[in-house]
C-alpha cells in the first residue's frame, strides 16, 4: 500500500472511487436514482479542476495499491462552516469496499491528520451521513466524539448528517489500526 498526495492525473481514479463507494456505502440511504445518475465524465472533471486549483491547505491524498491502482483517497482542509471550535476538518474518505478494514482508511485518515497538524489545524472534524453505519463506528474507534448533527438534502431526500470531532488531533498518530 502507497499513500500519496493526489495529482491532477489522479482525476479519473479518483472519480471511480468516488462514485463506485458512493454507490455501495450509500445504497439504502442516498435513492437509488440519484446514485444512479452519478456521472463518470462530470465527476473526473470536478476532481481534475480541484487537483490543479491546488488550494493552500488543501490536503488530497490516495491510496493506490500496485497490482490495483487507486483504491481510496482522502480529502481535508479547513473547516469549512466558520466553526471556532474544530479549525481542520476531513472534507472526504472513500476506500473501495474489497479494501475496506484492511488498513487504507486508517492510513489515508493519518495522511489527512498530519497534513492538517502540518498546515496549523490542531483540532478537525468531520461530517457523516448517519445511516452510514459503518463509517461512524470507524470515526469512533479513532477517538472521534459525536458534536453536532444537520440535515441536508441529496437527491430529493431530506438525510441526518453528523459530525464527529477531535479537540487535539496530535493525539491521533499512535491511533489503533481499525
Amino acid at each position: 500500500m502507497t499513500i500519496r498526495k493526489a495529482e491532477p492525473l489522479d482525476a479519473k481514479s479518483i472519480a471511480k472511487v468516488h462514485i463506485q463507494t458512493w454507490q455501495t456505502s450509500y445504497a439504502g440511504i442516498v435513492p437509488n436514482e440519484y446514485l444512479s445518475s452519478l456521472s463518470y465524465p462530470e465527476r473526473e472533471a470536478w476532481w481534475r479542476q480541484v487537483l490543479e486549483a491546488n488550494r493552500p491547505a488543501v490536503g488530497n491524498f490516495v491510496a493506490e495499491v500496485e497490482e490495483d491502482g487507486i483504491v481510496g483517497f482522502a480529502q481535508g482542509g479547513p473547516e469549512r462552516d466558520g466553526d471556532l471550535t474544530y479549525l481542520g476538518e476531513l472534507y472526504a474518505i472513500y476506500v473501495l469496499q474489497p479494501f475496506q478494514r484492511r488498513g487504507f482508511g486508517h492510513a489515508l485518515f493519518s495522511a489527512v491528520t498530519e497534513q492538517l497538524i502540518l498546515d496549523g489545524f490542531p483540532s478537525m472534524l468531520l461530517w457523516v451521513l448517519q445511516g452510514n453505519r459503518p463509517a461512524c463506528r470507524f470515526y469512533e474507534a479513532l477517538g472521534g466524539k459525536r458534536v453536532s448533527e444537520k440535515t441536508i438534502e441529496i437527491g430529493g431526500a431530506n438525510l441526518v448528517e453528523v459530525a464527529y470531532g477531535w479537540q487535539d488531533i496530535t493525539t491521533l498518530t499512535a491511533a489503533p489500526e481499525v
